[in-house]
């Protein structure tokens, strides 16, 4: 329902009371006596971006599946020059969006075609991400929320998690951040928590095309969600706060035609660029249509996604926001106890006298009573709204509902809701800092921050004991370099979801993980309680810079786990192999290296070998539509054009995943030499080596 104003004559009288209000009772945070200095935060938010983000740029090499099929689009676009049209193994790849991309080809047109220069655009997103969260909160709350904030986005399990593999999120939430907070300052430009000031003509002028500027790039990023996410969240909070009356300040004209220099010429050309596909489609109705609306809807064209369960969509939450959505009771609490005090005070004003009571205009019936609660709320609700934090917290929220509420509608994975973890972040640190601020008069805020250090300690100590175990149970066990060979085949490439991987650990992996699993161990057995003991001491920031370190511990041994997956997540040991056998001559350089399955299976292998490959039987998800377009390469084979090729002509090298190996070990018996073997992925060629290596 859309809330309408109150009468002119009534709103403007109070609007003056409340402007009045406002100057006795701001709603500012006060400054905690400890808070540290502007310049400290930002140096311990870059240093902790470096040891976790970007540090973690050299290893492990790109993951199969997104990340190396993203890679392989950006690739060929540095090479080809071509901005407008992906392609993947010379494949038209339609349904993305071309920012990342071209970002991409720019690290590797700077750096060369490696995993650093693949992965760094998106690690330079985590750290503007921190410090746009790092400047926004501080401008609304305090320099302690401040720096809780980017503490926060730098330290969350999901934000470290889903930046693993080259995916867009962390810039569509960049992108979508920055125009919100330039929706703010526009509209707040001419007031600073409340009292009134004439307005700086530059930044009058420069926060509205910010705002534009900044919605085209995150269209240019993910598509037309992002729309769907900033005008939602725009609407709701205009109509709420009456805002809308100051339209003009978002220059809605001469903004639109700066969005559209941005945003549009992309579009164009890669429509009349890319047409006559499947059924006379194009990139219109694919990306549009296909990729959006029928996305949304579930039916989308593969049928390739999957959707979590509800109950796991919304629990799962606590863990990509982890370590600090333990403190997301308190955001509740104090955000609702906030709405009532403010609620309270506003009527409390009606009954002295000091501001008129918003009673609707005439006519009287059954649609007045409606009329006078709606007019109470927004009076209270304005009330409520006295400073730009106040603002900032409704802005946030509005936002981070609306995005967690479409995607628990629409198809999703579980990444999806990124572009929510800095708003909701940024609320907890707000709450949390007020928490802190009442720790010792307040007996529910000192209940709730206990309850927060008192269930890390039990997840701290249960996950302690638990990787102590099978520490002990390996300590006899040797150490594999390939923990592929360790971990138990159940078909993971068949997952459609992107953390499925890790369901796959077993007892005996131990043995290769124990560095990662002691540092875990140690961190979760010290951090937790070293950070309650401060907090009984109130020493409330080196409590909560604790909580940060612990996790950093623990992201740090995730990475090093990670690494130590490589073999099974990434085939670039066999790219490195097929390099090696044409080094030494075993084999000429004149080959055809086949992937067998999807593409998708061994995406890391063309972007290492710097060529396109052939698919056998891999028609299919993100190589489908493009294969359509009567100019597509010839790189699809069926089973029948193996066996015809197989053993004749150019020498042929075939990549086979783990899960394919029964069907090839059928179709092609004993017709086949092993090169390497690795995690249960293997090579084989169709005759001898050429020279072959001494023993």
């Amino acid at each position: 329902m859309i809330i309408s104003p109150l009468p002119a004559s009534v709103s403007e009288n109070l609007a003056e009371k409340i402007a009045e209000k406002i100057t006795e009772q701001p709603l500012s945070l006060p400054l905690p006596s400890d808070s540290p200095r502007r310049s400290t935060s930002l140096l311990i938010l870059t240093g902790l971006w470096i040891i976790i983000f970007f540090a973690a740029l050299f290893a492990p090499p790109l993951l199969d599946d997104a990340d190396g099929t993203h890679a392989n689009a950006a690739r060929h676009m540095a090479l080809t020059g071509d901005l407008v049209t992906l392609h993947v193994n010379g494949i038209r790849y339609l349904e993305k969006a071309p920012l990342p991309y071209w970002l991409d080809a720019l690290s590797f047109r700077i750096f060369g075609f490696n995993t650093f220069a693949a992965h760094l655009p998106q690690a330079i997103g985590v750290l503007l991400l921190a410090l746009l969260g790092f400047h926004w909160a501080s401008k609304a709350f305090g320099p302690r929320t401040a720096f809780y904030t980017g503490l926060a986005i730098l330290t969350s399990a999901g934000v470290f998690l889903f930046t693993r593999i080259y995916i867009p999120e962390v810039l569509l939430s960049l992108f979508l951040c920055t125009a919100l907070y330039t929706l703010l300052q526009s509209l707040n430009s001419s007031k600073i928590e409340g009292v009134l000031t004439e307005p700086e003509p530059r930044a009058h002028n420069l926060y509205p095309y910010l705002m534009w500027t900044a919605l085209a790039l995150a269209v240019l990023t993910k598509g037309l969600v992002a729309l769907v996410f900033f005008f939602g969240t725009a609407i709701i909070y205009l109509a709420l706060t009456g805002e809308y009356r100051n339209l003009r300040k978002l220059k809605p004209l001469t903004g639109l035609l700066l969005f559209l220099a941005i945003a549009a010429p992309w579009h164009i050309l890669a429509g009349l660029r890319n047409t006559g596909g499947m059924n006379g489609h194009g990139f219109f109705w694919f990306y549009f249509v296909n990729e959006h609306f029928l996305r949304f809807l579930g039916k989308r064209y593969p049928m390739d996604y999957n959707k979590l369960p509800g109950y796991l969509f919304w629990s799962l939450h606590l863990v990509w926001l982890f370590p600090w959505s333990l403190f997301l009771p308190i955001a509740f609490i104090k955000g609702w106890n906030q709405w009532k005090q403010r609620r309270n005070a506003f009527r409390h004003a009606i009954k002295m006298g000091r501001i008129p009571e918003p009673r609707p205009t005439p006519p009287y019936g059954t649609g007045y009573a409606l009329r006078y609660h709606r007019n109470m709320f927004t009076g209270a609700l304005g009330y409520a709204l006295n400073g730009f934090g106040a603002n900032t917290t409704l802005l946030l929220f509005l936002f981070s509902a609306l995005v967690l509420v479409f995607f628990s509608l629409s198809t999703n994975q579980e990444y999806y809701t990124f572009p929510a973890y800095l708003p909701i972040l940024a609320l907890i640190a707000a709450a949390l800092t007020r928490a802190e601020n009442t720790y010792d008069e307040d007996k529910s805020s000192r209940r709730w921050i206990t309850f927060a250090h008192a269930t890390l300690t039990v997840i701290g100590v249960t996950a302690a004991s638990a990787l102590a175990y099978g520490l002990w149970t390996s300590r006899n066990l040797p150490f594999v370099p390939d923990i592929g060979d360790l971990l138990a085949h159940r078909g993971v490439g068949d997952y459609t979801l992107s953390m499925s991987h890790f369901f796959d650990l077993t007892g005996p992996s131990f043995a290769a993980l124990r560095l990662p699993a002691a540092l875990a161990a140690f961190a979760f057995a010290i951090g937790p309680a070293v950070a309650w003991w401060l907090r009984t001491k109130s020493r409330h920031l080196a409590a909560t810079t604790a909580i940060a370190l612990t996790s950093t511990v623990f992201l740090i041994a995730a990475h090093i786990a990670l690494v130590r997956f490589e073999p099974m997540l990434s085939s670039q040991d066999l790219a490195e192999k097929i390099q090696e056998l044409e080094d030494d001559r075993a084999i000429s350089r004149d080959n055809q290296v086949l992937l067998y399955g999807d593409q998708s299976y061994g995406s890391s292998i063309p972007f290492y070998l710097g060529e396109d490959v052939y698919l056998v039987d891999g028609r299919s998800s993100s190589m489908l539509f493009g294969s359509t377009f009567p100019d597509a390469p010839h790189i699809f084979l069926t089973h029948d054009d193996l066996l015809k090729t197989w053993g004749t002509g150019e020498r042929k090298i075939l990549f086979v995943p783990l899960e394919k190996r029964d069907e090839v070990d059928r179709l092609l018996g004993s017709k086949k030499i092993l090169l390497e073997e690795t995690s249960g992925k293997a090579l084989f060629t169709d005759r001898p080596l050429d020279n072959p290596a001494p023993n």
